[in-house]
Parts: C-alpha cells; structure tokens; sequence
C-alpha cells in the first residue's frame, strides 16, 4: 500500500514546484475569518474571483497606447458575472476574450474612432515579463448560487494568469477515494461558486497516488490521467506512481511549465454544440504538437508529416480539429485541409464535428461529389474539403488530372491502413502533387510487415519513411 500523504503535503510540494520548476509565485490567501478581505489577493468583494489590480496591470502592458477607459471597458467585461448564460456558455465567450483579446472601441489622440481587440494574455510569448503565473491557495470565495449549500467555499490551488483563474486543482488526503473530490467538492463548487468556473480552462483532481483531469463540463467518467509529460512512448509503471505518489509531479510536468500551460489554453479547448466542452488528453497535446512541429519542418520532409496512430475511441476526429486548429491560429498563409477517409459514415461524422466544433464555417466547408467539384472547391480556396477516397477513382491507363498545385493544401487522411496503400492513393497524389500529407490510423501494420522506419517513430506518430 502507499504511505499516507495529507492534502496538505500535496498541496505545499505542487505549489514548491510550480515556483521552482516553473516560475510562478505563490499566494497563500487563507483568513481565519471568511470575511476579512486582508487575504492578501487585493479584492474588495469575496465574491470577486478575478484579480483586478493584476489583470490591469497586464492589460496596460500588453496593449501600449489604448486609453484608461478602453483598458477599463475590457476588465468590465471579463468581470461581468454573465448570470443569464448558461455556465457553459458563459465559460465560451470568456474563453473567446481570453484567446482572441475583447472588443473596445475609442477615439484615439488623433481624435480618429478605433476598432481594438484588448489583449489580456501574450499567447506568443509565454515568458513575457506581462504574463504573471500565480499559484494561490486557500482563497475564500463568497458563494452566490442560487441553491447554495454554504456562505463560502474556500479551493484548495487556483492557477491564475493576469489575474484571470484558469486552473481549479482540488486535493484530498491519499486514503480518500479521488471521486470523493469530484462529488463532494467540484460538483458543489460549480453550484455554490459559479462565477469561479466562468473563465476556467480545466479541472484537476488529486489524492497523490492518483491524479485526473477534465474540463467543467465533464462528468466523472470522463476525467482523465496525465502520466505523461513529455514522451508518449515513455512506458510508464501505473503501480509505482501510486506506490511513490508521484501523480501530481507528472501532471505538473506535463501541463503546467508556462509554455505548455498558454499552448494548451490558446490550441487545445473545444466546445462543441454550445452544451460540451472538450480539452484535449495527454496523448492528443503530445500527439498534435509533435505534428505541428513536423508540419513547421514540411519542405525539409518533403511534404511528408507522417502518420499519426490513434487507437480506437481515444478521440481521433477531435486530434485531427486540434491539429487544424493550431495551424490555422498559429500559422501565416491560406491553408485548405482535405480530409478523405473510405467510408461515409466516417466522412459525415469529421465533417460534422468540424462543423459543431467551429473549426469551420458551413460557408468555407465542402464535400464534393466527384473529383470536378472537388477541384472547383480547392480553387475557391475552401478551408475545408471532405471527401472519400473512391471519388479518387479513374479510369484505368488514363492518367490522372491535376487538381491543384497548390503547396498549402494539407491531406488528412483517416483510417491510412486501409486506403494507403491502394491505387486510389496513387491518384491523390497525381491530382495534388505539392499537398501535405498526415495519415491517421488505428492499424500501423500491413500483415507482418511494419511500413515505418523506428528512426522516424516520435510521441504519438509513425512517420512514413517511403
């Protein structure tokens, strides 16, 4: 069995290391009074949750030459409590002004009537001396829920950034079953402290012998582990991480260095159909940005990014949206995917989840009948083609006509062990011969043959070395 390990050694060593490891300071906040507002975090009103004094500092530096008032009208809407969206809504839009920056309009010295986005987190430049990484602990919250079961509620880690409370992280003593912390705290925590979750980007349970994560949507069940900080290939010994309580030390490493932490709030948090929230799991954030590097290296690969294995019901489509994403926000230029699998029902349910994710507009989505349209669509420079490899098809001896030389099309191609290796592909390529190329596949061997080099093998991938 493991040694005991109390909440609040698990709490003392995480945040020691967010300091050490990861630069952030730290904030005990605790009163002995719930209602003393001498804690420390410089709120007026415990029913406050966003730092106001550090997110206008930030504000003012991240954005030289906008006006007082346009700086104020922006903090006025990350604080509005937003009581007549439903809480996932609510935590969408701020999600939005978080990454996007929020919307203010002022005359400037010129007396000429702007337009202007606030920026509130330097996404670019995680280690900018306007991003400050704040651990605080112990922070009484004055609950307004309208069924609310106690006065305060008090968390026992939030991870802010420019004031703002990205990370909830709950701790229970390791002889306490981690659901106990799901159930008994973060399920009365969202009803009695609403306003918390507002711009929350994800959830962290732990008891030190196990530690999960989720966003505030999910259920239970679909709270994951985070083993992995680095290296998907990484064997990894469940039972010495429970023996040694070394979960959380493995979620911080993980997620937690500011560079990883803003990657993930910026190119990995979904919503999809307006009802669920979707943050990617460890194998995705690893998976996605070994891909994205690759995609950065794509003219010394020639073209070829490599296969990306994904076993079944781990959350393919939405790794392929995370990965198309990422390099629309981060990535200069008019870049178009094709997405071809061999099935319909395939087709129809990525398409779908593009659209209901916003990935994607209705407008700048296609799925061409046949390779004519689908030519058309690639010369209206449509964001997004879905289509099937059979509409490849070609007459057998003719060859096959050109579709676009464009090299900015990227070709998903789903279920890569079936289609791959079949003639169709041979068109594909004769018809967008300058196209980027990542395979996704749930089977990385044909018969007894591996087509893959181990050279090549990184977190997450197989990479075509034909």
């Amino acid at each position: 069995m493991p040694n005991f390990i109390s909440e609040d050694n698990i709490e003392q060593a995480m945040v020691q290391r967010l300091q050490h490891l990861c630069g952030y300071d730290a904030m005990n906040c605790y009163t002995a009074d719930p209602d003393d507002t001498n804690d420390g975090s410089g709120r007026t009103d415990k029913r406050e949750v966003i730092l106001r004094d550090r997110l206008k500092g930030s504000a003012v530096a991240l954005n030289p030459g906008f006006p007082e008032s346009a700086i104020d009208d922006a903090i006025k809407q990350l604080c509005d409590k937003r009581q007549a969206l439903a809480p996932i809504a609510a935590n969408r839009e701020l999600d939005s002004l978080i990454r996007d920056g929020v919307r203010v309009e002022f005359r400037d010295e010129q007396g000429r009537n702007r337009k202007e986005r606030v920026k509130v987190i330097d996404f670019s430049n995680p280690a900018s001396p306007h991003n400050q990484f704040l651990a605080v602990t112990q922070l009484w919250i004055q609950s307004i829920g309208a069924t609310a079961k106690a006065g305060y509620r008090r968390p026992d880690i939030l991870l802010y950034v420019n004031g703002l409370p990205l990370v909830f992280i709950e701790l229970k003593n390791s002889n306490v079953k981690l659901r106990t912390a799901y159930e008994d705290n973060l399920t009365h925590y969202k009803a009695d402290i609403p306003q918390l979750f507002l711009t929350n980007a994800l959830c962290v349970l732990s008891n030190g012998i196990e530690t999960r994560v989720g966003s505030m949507s999910a259920e239970w069940e679909h709270f994951f582990p985070w083993l992995r900080p680095d290296d998907e290939k990484e064997k990894v010994n469940r039972e010495q991480i429970r023996e040694e309580g070394t979960s959380a030390e493995r979620f911080l490493a993980g997620l937690c260095p500011k560079e990883k932490l803003l990657d993930y709030v910026e190119n990995f948090i979904l919503y999809h159909k307006e009802t669920q929230k979707i943050i990617a799991q460890n194998h995705q954030f690893i998976g996605v940005n070994k891909g994205f590097d690759r995609f950065l290296r794509r003219e010394e690969l020639g073209g070829k990014l490599g296969v990306f294995w994904h076993t079944q019901g781990s959350g393919k489509s939405f790794s392929m949206i995370f990965y198309a994403r990422k390099i629309f926000r981060k990535c200069a230029g008019n870049y178009s995917f094709v997405v071809v699998t061999d099935r319909e029902d395939l087709d129809g349910q990525i398409y779908r989840n593009f659209l209901n994710t916003g990935t994607v507009r209705k407008a700048d989505a296609a799925q061409p009948k046949d390779s004519a349209e689908m030519r058309k669509f690639l010369g209206q420079n449509k964001r997004l083609v879905f289509t099937l490899i059979h509409k490849f098809r070609w007459p057998k001896g003719q060859k096959y006509p050109l579709l676009s030389d464009r090299d900015d099309i990227i070709v998903i191609v789903d279920e890569a062990h079936r289609t791959q290796y079949k003639s169709l592909a041979e068109n594909m390529r004769a018809g967008l011969p300058k196209a980027q190329y990542l395979a996704f596949t749930g089977t990385p061997l044909l018969g007894r043959v591996r087509k893959t080099n181990p050279d090549n093998i990184i977190v997450g991938w197989l990479c075509e070395s034909q």
